[in-house]
């Protein structure tokens, strides 16, 4: 699930593709739990990386889908401890009723749904976001967690 080593952290796809290109950049110090755990240095280094990542997957998915509209960023902690970030493409076929709005109104069942669950199908995708990813300077090819 690994697309690249980035300053401060790992871009991931994520689990789950019922919005295809669905990434989320995890710290890599696991220790920090919020944005303001990291000194403002590395705070700034981590939110460029926010940045690659979202803009690798507008790029990626804008390309893939005609019917992309934008991409949603947010840093939310509320369930897992540590320091992530999500990056939610989000295109026009969406319901109607949730479009306008965070993804968190989809039912939670769409989680766990085993017709989206991450494979062979998203490759194209991956390749595709990984391939913008390390298109810029400074990432490394090392996935491995410091610590």
């Amino acid at each position: 699930m690994v697309l690249a080593r980035l300053p401060e952290s790992f871009a991931v796809i994520g689990d789950v593709q019922w919005l295809p290109g669905y990434c989320v950049l995890l710290t890599d110090d696991p220790a920090v739990g919020r944005l303001t755990d990291l000194p403002r240095e590395r705070r700034l280094v981590y939110l460029e990386s926010v940045e690659r990542l979202s803009t690798a997957v507008e790029q990626a998915c804008a390309s893939a889908d005609p019917a992309f509209r934008r991409v949603n960023i947010e840093i939310l902690g509320n369930t897992d401890p540590y320091l992530h970030t999500h990056i939610f493409p989000r295109y026009e076929w969406e319901p109607a009723d949730i479009i306008g709005g965070p993804v968190w109104w989809y039912p939670r069942e769409r989680w766990s749904d085993p017709t989206t669950v991450l494979g062979p199908q998203h490759d194209p995708l991956r390749a595709a976001i990984a391939s913008r990813l390390t298109r810029t300077t400074d990432v490394q090819e090392d996935p491995a967690p410091r610590g």
